[in-house]
């Protein structure tokens, strides 16, 4: 099973993504975290990613590619962030048939902006491990991760780079979604619930959609 994970910023994806990845046993593909350590050695894409803006699609489409090729395996993978765009949803198929697998969901949490930008007022993610920690509903028992690493606000997290986030995300994410509805892939789910009650309903959906495929 191969499922995509996506939602605009704030809306819960990296919690959602750890917690399905550990219900289903799906290895958790991170687009964000792989963004991240580009822009470690990138001034170029660090520049990009502070700004609010997405790496290039192509661009990033490759260094996804270039990432799955080096694991192997090509089964049970919970994708992250990615696909985005109409173009990175057909390579990644393409690329996924070549390997005899296929996408089987895409999970799309909807949030609003105002939700959004009142989130990211109090996310914090550690500068050790990048686990994310909301200040408000989900924060660190002691004041610092569980790894023991410092809390920190990142760049992008500002509300002006998130409004342009929000932004950018819909102008180019809905042609994705858009394309995908018709298709009986898409999935869209409340995220501006409690945590568990949009996991139990994600778990709830994909069990009911896949015992009806088979």
């Amino acid at each position: 099973m191969n499922i995509v994970l996506l939602g605009p910023p704030a809306s819960g994806k990296g919690t959602q993504a750890r917690l399905l990845a550990k219900s289903l046993n799906l290895y958790h593909f991170q687009t964000g975290d792989l963004s991240r350590k580009l822009a470690e050695k990138d001034p170029r894409i660090r520049k990009i990613i502070n700004s609010g803006k997405l790496i290039p699609e192509q661009e990033m489409t490759m260094y996804v590619i270039d990432s799955l090729s080096r694991r192997g395996d090509m089964r049970n993978i919970l994708f992250e962030g990615f696909p985005r765009f109409i173009s990175q949803y057909e390579a990644l198929k393409s690329f996924l048939d070549n390997k005899d697998d296929d996408i089987d969901a895409v999970v799309y949490l909807k949030v609003s902006q105002a939700e959004a930008v009142k989130r990211i007022s109090s996310r914090r993610i550690c500068v050790k491990c990048g686990r994310i920690y909301n200040l408000i509903t989900n924060p660190p028992a002691s004041g610092a991760c569980k790894c023991g690493g410092k809390l920190v606000q990142r760049d992008d997290d500002k509300p002006e780079s998130v409004k342009i986030r929000f932004k950018y995300y819909f102008d180019n994410t809905k042609k994705l979604l858009d394309y995908l509805a018709p298709r009986g892939f898409l999935i869209e789910v409340d995220g501006e619930r409690p945590i568990e009650a949009i996991h139990k309903d994600i778990l709830r959906i994909l069990k009911e959609k896949f015992h009806a495929k088979n």
